[in-house]
Parts: structure tokens; C-alpha cells; sequence
């Protein structure tokens, strides 16, 4: 009798603790999930800034800018967009941005994001869980999709082709943003590995 008592806590316990790290492990994907969705949003809000500074790079007429643009070059100098996406994608996700930060990664332009769960991981039989919040982080980058040919002078005409497409030629004198593809042809966005 007092082994099987010994066997049945032993396997309480150890059920107990497999569901502690169950909950914590819970509490981290959810964190992952979040940091990935406020680094996408980032990055995502962050293309449509360069979609807008290219076509004033464009307009600009100023020869070799309009291809910085376009080679995803620059970071957009926009008013805060990129923040504020990750910030409401992160609360989506019942979490708050931490950290968040233009970068580089391999030659693209990149935004990281670090997160917080607004919930903790729970009781469990592991002392001081309840107050702890899962922590996470994550960095999307903007590629390019676009070629042009860097002789082409700007204040004749600007060509370039994406994705094999045919190439698209505007007037640099008699164009707006209709005439350019959406920013998600000319640039695309994905989590760094």
C-alpha cells in the first residue's frame, strides 16, 4: 500500500509539472506569435512608405535616387507608421511592444520587435509563474521584387520590371501613385530566418 501511494504523488507531480511547462511553453508561442505579427506590421507599413518616397524620388527627377528607392536602399523617413502598426498588430495579440528598431539584415532593410504578453503564464506548481509574462522577439525584412537599369535617365523616363513581369515605363512629368504597381508588387515582406 505505501508503495502505490508513493507511485500515485510521484505521478501527480510529475503531471503538475508537465502542465507548468505546458502553460509556459503556451505563454511563449503566444508570445512568438505576437513579435512576428508586430515585425511584420512594421515592415509591411514601412513598404508603403518607400512606395511613397519613390514616387517623390521619381517626381524629383534627380537621376540615381529614384533607384535607391526602388533597390529598397533607404530606410522611409515616414512619421512613426511602422511603430504604430506594430504596436496595434502586438495589441491584437494581448501583448506590448518592448523594443522596436529599423535594421539591416543581410543587405535589407529590416525591422526588429521585441514583445511582452499582457498575460502571465498562470499558477502552477512552479513558485513565482504567476507573475511572470512571456518575452519574445522577431525581425521582418523588406526585398525588393524590382530591376531597373540604372542608365535610364530619370527626367526621360524611368523603366523597370518586376518578378519577370513586363516592364512598367512612367513619364516622370505626368505621373501620380495610380500609375506605379501596389507597394506589395514592387517590395515583398517576410520574416528573417
Amino acid at each position: 500500500m505505501p508503495i502505490y501511494i508513493w507511485l500515485t504523488a510521484i505521478l501527480l507531480f510529475a503531471a503538475l509539472a508537465f502542465f507548468a511547462f505546458a502553460q509556459a511553453a503556451s505563454a511563449r508561442n503566444g508570445a512568438q506569435s505576437a513579435a512576428d505579427a508586430a515585425a511584420l506590421a512594421g515592415a509591411q507599413a514601412a513598404r508603403d512608405d518607400l512606395l511613397e518616397e519613390l514616387v517623390e524620388a521619381i517626381g524629383s527627377g534627380e537621376e540615381g535616387e529614384w533607384l535607391d528607392w526602388l533597390d529598397g536602399a533607404e530606410f522611409p523617413t515616414g512619421d512613426g507608421g511602422p511603430q504604430a502598426a506594430a504596436d496595434a498588430l502586438a495589441a491584437k495579440n494581448d501583448s506590448t511592444v518592448t523594443g522596436f528598431d529599423p535594421r539591416e539584415v543581410d543587405g535589407y532593410l529590416g525591422y526588429w520587435a521585441q514583445v511582452t504578453t499582457d498575460y502571465t503564464v498562470g499558477d502552477s506548481i512552479i513558485p513565482g509563474t504567476e507573475s511572470q509574462h512571456a518575452k519574445a522577439e522577431a525581425i521582418a525584412i523588406i526585398k525588393p521584387r524590382c530591376d531597373a537599369d540604372p542608365s535610364d535617365d530619370p527626367a526621360d523616363s524611368v523603366r523597370f520590371s518586376c518578378d519577370g513581369e513586363p516592364p512598367i515605363e512612367i513619364d516622370p512629368d505626368d505621373f501620380d501613385l495610380d500609375d506605379l504597381p501596389d507597394a506589395a508588387d514592387l517590395f515583398s515582406v517576410h520574416l528573417a530566418k
